[in-house]
């Protein structure tokens, strides 16, 4: 097991490497860019449709080959190869994206799709290596790292983006248009340039050759018996039951938040100074959540942090001034990286080594599956009660029942189960 400092430093930087892509074009410039520029003669209601359809089909995409990307990556310790086989994709997708003009609103979307499926199939593979470079005592440490230095690094490049965008003569660009496309090139660099540590340093036992054929065959067959397995493992689905409900409502917060800002009126530069906001104070605030685990245990910081995401609905749901989404935005950003982090080491501790890749491509799955559900629950009850506000209360209901399904997982019997279905 590589343990050593270089080695988890090595494989958390690569967190600060692709987060860039979730910052920068994810979060920030594409959608802006989308309706603006590429759809500059398309309805304003059709292009958002059309950037809806894109998330959905690089979701549902990644939804259905995570599994079987996982299984055949642990039959042939191949985590390494496809993290970066997908790490480029998205690389070449996201400086791509400065080649495509005005109007060219299907080219942009293709990219965008792309760009999609190499950043989150990219992550299946990053997290199937957790266990190689972290202990079962300093794994919540390993994987809190790796989320605080996505928090940053995407915050240092997203800034310099920010400001390139804004005072875009100053760096030389004719207009606020190329230095967006620039601000898609300096994403594929900076992705490319820090994930070269975790190439170099995070080892891997090399495979032997096979064919494709038979590594298919061996993946669908992996995938079939884990299928088998998680059934054995009552805790574990449990958790992933769990998982789902509350990661359902983190994500739709997180793509939510701005849109909500924007319909109470709020000017878009608070909400991209907020958007800042939450990467810089969910670097410190994602290493020190996984230090409260160390008082609490693992679950009882999921707890706290479940608790605090209902204080957050209760603020949306009552907010009026642009001074109190910054107060939501801080509090987003205080337990954002944590539950993220410390669900993925909860997860690491029952599921066995050998099989890691495989079963956080379920883990992914349960994940990116999450993504459809939340949304679609504010929109249902938008058209219900014509109310923004309730909409965003209603997203309480998957913090709280994901809070009582973990309330009945065990972590010990969870990885006796693993033990007794292994024998």
């Amino acid at each position: 097991m590589q343990t050593s400092k270089r080695t988890i430093y090595s494989w958390a930087l690569y967190d600060w490497a692709n987060s860039a892509y979730a910052t920068t074009v994810m979060a920030g410039f594409f959608p802006l860019f989308f309706k603006s520029y590429y759809s500059a003669d398309v309805a304003a209601t059709t292009s958002t449709a059309h950037l809806g359809f894109a998330s959905s089909i690089s979701s549902l995409i990644i939804v259905l080959i995570a599994p079987l990307l996982g299984s055949i990556a642990d039959v042939h310790s191949l985590k390494k190869r496809y993290l970066f086989l997908f790490a480029y994709l998205g690389i070449l997708m996201s400086a791509m994206l400065s080649l495509v003009g005005v109007g060219e609103w299907q080219a942009a979307l293709f990219l965008y799709i792309l760009g999609n499926i190499g950043f989150m199939g990219s992550n299946i593979f990053y997290d199937g290596l957790l266990q190689s470079v972290s202990t079962k005592k300093n794994v919540d440490f390993v994987s809190g790292l790796g989320f605080s230095l996505g928090y940053l690094g995407g915050g240092v490049l997203f800034s310099i983006n920010v400001w390139m965008f804004q005072d875009f003569a100053f760096f030389g660009f004719e207009n606020q248009a190329a230095a967006i496309k620039a601000s898609f090139v300096s994403v594929a660099l900076w992705w490319a340039l820090f994930s070269t540590p975790l190439l170099l340093f995070v080892k891997e036992e090399k495979s032997r050759h096979v064919s494709t054929t038979t590594k298919l065959k061996g993946g669908y067959l992996r995938l079939k018996k884990t299928f088998s397995k998680i059934r054995q493992l009552r805790h574990l689905s449990l958790f992933l039951v769990a998982y789902w409900l509350y990661i359902d409502g983190v994500d739709t917060i997180i793509r939510m938040a701005v849109d909500y800002g924007m319909a109470l009126g709020f000017d878009s530069s608070n909400l991209i100074l907020a958007l800042l906001l939450v990467q810089f104070v969910g670097f410190p605030a994602t290493l020190a959540f996984t230090h409260i685990s160390i008082y609490l245990s693992t679950k009882g910081a999921i707890f706290l942090a479940l608790f605090i995401y209902l204080l957050i609905i209760i603020l949306a749901v009552s907010m009026k001034e642009v001074y109190q989404f910054y107060i939501l935005a801080v509090m987003i950003a205080l337990v954002q990286g944590g539950i993220q982090a410390l669900s993925r080491s909860y997860y690491s501790r029952m599921i066995p080594k050998e099989y890691a890749a495989e079963f956080f491509g379920f883990y992914n799955f349960v994940g990116k599956f999450a993504a459809i559900f939340g949304p679609l629950l504010i929109a249902v009850v938008a058209l219900l009660s014509q109310n923004s506000r309730v909409s965003i209360a209603s997203i309480s209901i998957l913090f709280i029942a994901g809070g009582v399904l973990l309330y009945f997982v065990d972590e010990k019997k969870g990885e006796k189960e693993l033990h007794d279905a292994l024998m």
